[in-house]
């Protein structure tokens, strides 16, 4: 896509490259570029060359220590480091609980937590699904009863990425069984370390344990951790979804992983020709980059209104949807260029350092890992199906 970059833009660009070029460690960008598995330390280290730099809040004003970015900078900075193979920003502290804390939480919390949030010294976890109540959000039963100065909370949440890693958790909880489903939740920050939480790890098909149960048995929390009011926690939650929804669109990740299929299907051969030659396939690719192209011009549209102060609506859910059918459909493109190398990989296979080689080029273990890990896309942040009857509901007034 070619947005005409201003020269002020350009040089922007340059300057996040010349960032890139030096202070990106080579030993990360070359693990994210083979598909090896991230490490707690490897976020970390990313994190604090982001911080150190003043370019960690790329979403948030400069009050709070953010970059200020307008909506073509933020590309620009998206694009750039997905295109250096750079390792993501974590998102749960960042662009999640951050944007509900400046919206919603109090002058304490923001001076506490948003500090912390971009110094490295809290990882956060979301906290939202539970067993029969992933899409069905409202339907969440941990619940957290009032005991003088705390709360005390006893449940369970699942899918709960990196958890594992996390100290702290923001959480959605059953305060009231009174009224609608949704009247009787609330917003609540909890330390993973508190006595009666617990974590354990689940496996996912591509053998990563990335995602955990967390269990909260008779946990104290302190009532100062309530964000907001009680009982309000659902606008809370949809206010968070929709810039965790705008985030999943993923268009830097499809953008590299779109240059990537193209490089593949240049190397791979089908009837003595490239595979890119090949008039149904090349399609296929074009299609998928035309999809890519007008998504991107949507996606600019929504964060630019959303720097402008603005809750992104109904059309977060738009971009929830096309921006992983766009990304599922470039791994799905990729994996069937990389042929009969797109078999079950061995585990260990993407641990650093691991003895165990890869079957194939060097491309095809990251392309048969992004397919596997990249099937959950549809489904969280609320299902592509869930997002359909919201837009229905917003948009069509059905």
């Amino acid at each position: 896509m070619d947005l005409a970059y201003t020269d002020d833009q350009k040089a922007f660009r340059d300057e996040v490259r010349s960032f890139l070029d030096e202070k990106l460690p080579k030993r990360l960008s070359d693990k994210v570029a083979s598909g090896k598995r991230l490490t707690k330390a490897d976020y970390e280290e990313w994190h604090a060359i982001l911080h150190d730099k003043g370019w960690l809040g790329v979403t948030w004003p400069k009050e709070h220590g953010g970059t200020g970015w307008d909506a073509v900078e933020r590309h620009i900075f998206e694009m750039e480091t997905t295109r250096a193979n750079a390792p993501r920003i974590v998102p749960f502290g960042i662009n999640m609980l951050g944007p509900v804390l400046m919206k919603f939480g109090s002058d304490e919390q923001k001076a506490h937590y948003l500090p912390r949030i971009l110094d490295g010294s809290d990882w956060w976890c979301q906290g939202y699904s539970e067993p029969g109540a992933g899409s069905d959000l409202a339907s969440l039963k941990c619940s957290a009863e009032r005991d003088g100065d705390h709360y005390i909370v006893n449940g369970q949440k699942t899918w709960t990425t990196l958890g594992q890693h996390a100290n702290m958790i923001f959480c959605l909880v059953r305060t009231s069984k009174e009224g609608k489903p949704q009247e009787g939740i609330s917003f609540l920050l909890i330390d993973m370390d508190s006595p009666g939480v617990s974590v354990r790890p689940i496996v996912l098909i591509d053998g990563e344990a990335e995602v955990n149960e967390v269990w909260f048995d008779n946990v104290k929390v302190p009532a100062e951790n309530l964000v907001g009011e009680e009982n309000k926690g659902w606008t809370y939650a949809k206010y968070l979804l929709t810039h965790e929804r705008t985030n999943i669109a993923g268009v830097g990740f499809s953008t590299a992983a779109l240059a990537s299929l193209k490089r593949i299907a240049g190397l791979e051969m089908q009837d003595g020709k490239p595979l890119i030659e090949n008039p149904l396939f090349a399609a296929k690719v074009a299609q998928v980059e035309i999809d890519l192209m007008a998504m991107a011009t949507t996606n600019l549209r929504v964060v630019a209104a959303a720097a402008a102060g603005q809750a992104p609506g109904p059309e977060s859910s738009m971009l929830k949807i096309k921006g992983t059918v766009i990304r599922q459909e470039i791994n799905h493109l990729t994996r069937r260029a990389v042929g009969p190398y797109a078999l079950p990989f061995v585990s260990e296979a993407l641990e650093d350092g691991s003895n165990v080689e890869p079957v194939g080029p060097d491309y095809a273990l990251p392309a048969v890992q992004s397919y596997f890990n990249n099937r959950k896309l549809s489904i969280y942040g609320g299902s592509n199906e869930v997002q359909r009857g919201i837009i229905t509901k917003a948009i069509l007034e059905l």
